[in-house]
């Protein structure tokens, strides 16, 4: 049956020897370098071994293969001279196009959407990060069952078949459902619970902050040094899943509860934006955002839309937010804040690493929380916006 594999732990990263070869096709984006290097990261972040690259610009997506008929025979022959297995495509493939892909090349073939299933399924360590991840998984897999019966009916682990599909699928549709709708179930119990602590927070009249920002942008970095927490903070993609709050204090302001939540990224696969619901409505239920950008990467205006989209997606695109302008010490930038035209914070920089700048943003935030116990109905006029880029 369904259930029992489905609960089974996920396994150990995969090792060093996993050679894959990774596909980025251009169809006029702007910023197809800055695509493919992020994609060699989640790779990294899967433990893979990236053992070449190909590349290629075409007008849309061939219907059958994504990649047409001679990038195809191109990927072959790397899979073939590389000693590879696995080949990784940074595009959303359908369920059609990946059998088609796996049939011609002989290999495994994994799409984006699929990899950063396998990196959560990695990082989730929580009761809750669990079943978020497989529910996540299970709804990207009834999407694509046809290609599911195909290569999830032996029982075997790797990139992209952690978690659900790891094992043999001896079940039909209605089993599937029945395993999601369980889930569904299990994981509004839990936001219903912290609904009530979210209630018990507002009658102490605690105001909560969030931090948000693209995955690797230092999140965990500034909350522990805000928190003295010890929440980790790696330089890998999603090292957080789970959400830690601690409360901080802010001298004559009071204290708040800070939380640090999973960092979001492009493309971000809608089922995990469905299935962390719980978790991201932390962000929707704040009093301010802290969104941390990573001022040194080169990307970073399209990584700041990027967040700005799942933050719609979850319903916090009303709730206020500050910028903090982080990783300065690489740009040799100087700490501070700025303000717009009527006197209101929008950005701090700061180094969350050396901790140059933290001080400004405590500063920051107990003017915040000053402003905030001024005025008890206190407006939720909309996200603040983005200054000019510093250079």
């Amino acid at each position: 049956m369904l259930e029992a594999p489905l609960r089974a732990a996920v396994p150990e990263a995969v090792g060093n020897d996993t050679r894959a070869i990774l596909v980025q096709l251009d169809f006029g984006e702007a910023d197809v370098a800055e695509r493919l290097a992020e994609f060699e990261l989640l790779a990294s972040s899967a433990g893979v071994r990236v053992a070449g690259r190909v590349q290629g610009r075409r007008e849309a997506p061939d219907p059958v293969t994504y990649a047409g008929k001679g990038k195809v025979e191109e990927i072959r022959a790397m899979l073939e001279s590389a000693g590879a297995g696995l080949v990784l495509f940074n595009h959303e493939l359908s369920g059609g196009q990946s059998r088609n892909l796996e049939r011609a090349l002989a290999a495994r073939v994994v799409d984006r959407s699929s990899l950063i299933l396998d990196i959560f399924a990695q990082r989730a360590r929580s009761h809750e990060g669990k079943l978020q991840v497989e529910l996540a998984q299970l709804e990207h897999l009834a999407t694509r069952l046809v290609r599911g019966w195909t290569h999830l009916e032996r029982q075997r682990g790797g990139i992209g078949l952690r978690g659900p599909g790891e094992t043999q699928l001896e079940t039909d549709r209605r089993l599937l459902g029945r395993r999601v709708k369980l889930l569904k179930e299990r994981l509004g119990g839990i936001e219903r619970r912290r609904a009530v602590m979210r209630r018990a927070r507002t009658r102490r009249e605690l105001p909560a902050i969030s931090l948000v920002g693209y995955t690797n942008a230092g999140k965990s970095t500034l909350f522990n040094a805000l928190t003295h927490a010890g929440a980790v903070a790696a330089d890998k993609l999603f090292a957080t899943l789970d959400t830690t709050s601690r409360r901080v204090f802010l001298n004559d302001a009071g204290s708040i509860v800070l939380s640090d939540t999973v960092g979001f990224i492009r493309e971000l696969p809608h089922s995990l934006v469905a299935a962390f619901h719980a978790t991201l409505e932390e962000t929707a239920a704040a009093d301010l955002l802290l969104h941390v950008v990573d001022a040194s990467h080169p990307d970073r205006e399209a990584q700041i839309a990027a967040v700005d989209r799942v933050l719609e997606q979850v319903g916090a695109a009303e709730v206020p937010r500050m910028l903090v302008w982080n990783k300065i010490d690489v740009l040799a930038a100087a700490p501070g804040v700025e303000r717009d035209g009527y006197g209101k914070l929008t950005r701090v920089r700061l180094s969350a690493r050396t901790g140059a700048g933290v001080g400004s943003l405590r500063e920051a935030l107990a003017e915040f929380v000053r402003q905030r116990a001024q005025s008890p109905g206190f407006d939720r006029s909309g996200p603040t916006s983005c200054p000019p880029s510093i250079t």
